[in-house]
């Protein structure tokens, strides 16, 4: 039985022993379940890192679980089996997802190396160029960037990258007046990239790998909003930061002369390594689109394939391979390890099953209202704390109510915990990155200053997807 399953049946098994737990100990749980989020929403006045947040929530949570279980003889915690064999294993073992640490600690392991050959600098620069200097079409082109690079890269790796050509590009072309417009449009857009494919994000990771959705298929049906939001983003930021085209002679020709003074090959240390990296990223994205068909790699799952590009990548740094371990983003990998644990207990607490009630109610609404409610729902909860609890919750009670592959709930998730970032600054790490360059340049934009310019983007891009979910993507499921 799959590690994944194990939390659910010993669930079921805990629950034929013992009968239903009393409603004190599920609100109980749902108490410290809640704690955890305001936390997590506060976390930059706490000082704390998430990992450090859902670490002691998950020590609690195990804590009361066991003390419980001896002194009153509910069973809110269980070992587990390994390939069939009677292995006790600690009651955090079984809880946590080890595919999503893969597929992250991998992917992360062969972005960082592969930025190393200077690739996506190279790339960044040619659409610089290419753009001669004209303030709207570059805005376009880093638009176009950003989401790819969102798609293929990380949201929050995209941000970095491009906000950082960002404000070196803009400065040489005299235009540090749209540099606002620019980081806070790009902002948006790491969140509307983040839809494109199933390791775009991690709630994409969590609610697709639940919902069992290939990778291929998650593309085709995200394609189609993804182009139409990025159009309309750069549309309405072009209008409100008055970004337009050059239109004089002398115009133009300042522009091209800027942009010449460019060079693309600053940062290839080695064309080997650059052409390398490009052959090697254009692998990887090729053998996780198809993992789920591969012969031997289908069994293995998309987490052996980050982690087997990651540690092919290193090659090239193998002797010192141990500066990109110290590279990796431990806090998050700790963060979803220990949430996994929190989420693992709040079922046996039976606090998944009272949230499901809740959601029965929500989707009771019909298949209409309920579809568009949920979505909603996930924007506004992922707009004030993190998406990434929110994603992992839904797509456990998705799951545990036996919803279809087919069914456009699954979506309103993906949809909703996606692009409810794009509402305060704390709603996704990307937007939040995007604030911190706009405050490096001693630009001025404070929490409501977000809201007021970020709410009209995000309220259209959530009008249009709750739209596309009904009207085009449901037929298409």
């Amino acid at each position: 039985m799959p590690l994944t399953l194990l939390s659910a049946a010993h669930a079921a098994e805990g629950a034929a022993s013992h009968g239903p737990l009393p409603i004190w100990i599920t609100l109980l749980f749902t108490g410290l379940l809640v704690a955890m989020i305001i936390a997590l929403a506060l976390e930059e006045k706490l000082h704390a890192k998430k990992s450090v947040i859902t670490g002691i929530a998950a020590l609690v949570c195990l804590l009361t679980g066991a003390l419980l279980q001896h002194f009153l003889g509910f069973k809110l915690l269980s070992g587990g089996q390994l390939v069939g064999e009677p292995i006790t294993l600690p009651p955090f073992i079984p809880g946590v997802d080890w595919n999503v640490i893969a597929i992250i600690l991998g992917s992360s392991l062969f972005v960082d190396v592969t930025s190393k050959s200077g690739l996506f600098t190279w790339i960044a620069i040619k659409l610089t160029k290419a753009s001669k200097g004209d303030p709207l079409i570059l805005l376009c082109y880093y638009g176009a960037m950003t989401v790819i690079f969102s798609a293929v890269l990380n949201n929050v790796t995209a941000m970095i990258i491009v906000g950082s050509l960002t404000g070196v590009s803009l400065k040489k072309l005299d235009r540090e007046d749209k540099l606002l417009g620019f980081l806070l449009v790009e902002g948006l857009l790491t969140n509307v990239g983040g839809l494109l494919t199933l390791i775009s994000s991690v709630p994409n990771i969590i609610v697709g790998t639940a919902a069992g959705i290939s990778f291929m298929k998650f593309f085709f049906a995200a394609s189609p909003f993804v182009l139409v939001a990025t159009i309309v983003t750069l549309l309405m930021g072009a209008r409100n930061f008055s970004i337009s085209r050059l239109k004089t002679v002398e115009e133009k020709a300042t522009g091209l002369r800027l942009v010449r003074g460019f060079d693309e090959k600053d940062g290839i240390d080695s064309w080997g390594f650059f052409f390398f990296g490009a052959v090697m990223t254009l692998l990887f994205i090729g053998t996780i689109a198809t993992a789920s068909i591969l012969p031997g790699i289908k069994d293995l799952g998309m987490g052996y394939v980050a982690l087997g590009f990651g540690l092919i990548m290193l090659l090239r740094y193998k002797a010192v391979a141990d500066k990109f371990y110290q590279a990796i983003d431990w806090d998050l990998l700790g963060f979803f390890a220990t949430l996994f644990v929190v989420i693992n207990v709040m079922e046996h607490a039976q606090v998944l099953d009272l949230i499901g009630k809740g959601l029965q109610v929500v989707i009771g609404l019909g298949p209409t209202i309920g579809t568009g409610a949920l979505l909603a729902t996930c924007a506004i909860f992922s707009s004030v704390t993190d998406n990434i609890p929110l994603a992992a919750m839904l797509a456990k009670i998705l799951a545990a109510q036996n919803t279809p592959v087919t069914s456009p709930l699954w979506w309103s998730v993906i949809f909703g915990a996606n692009l409810g970032g794009n509402i305060t600054p704390i709603g996704s790490a990307s937007t939040l990155v995007a604030v911190t360059i706009i405050h490096k340049y001693k630009l001025k934009l404070s929490f409501l200053d977000f809201v007021k310019k970020a709410l009209p983007y995000a309220a259209i891009q959530l009008v249009l997807a709750t739209l596309y979910v009904l009207l085009v993507l449901k037929p298409f499921l």
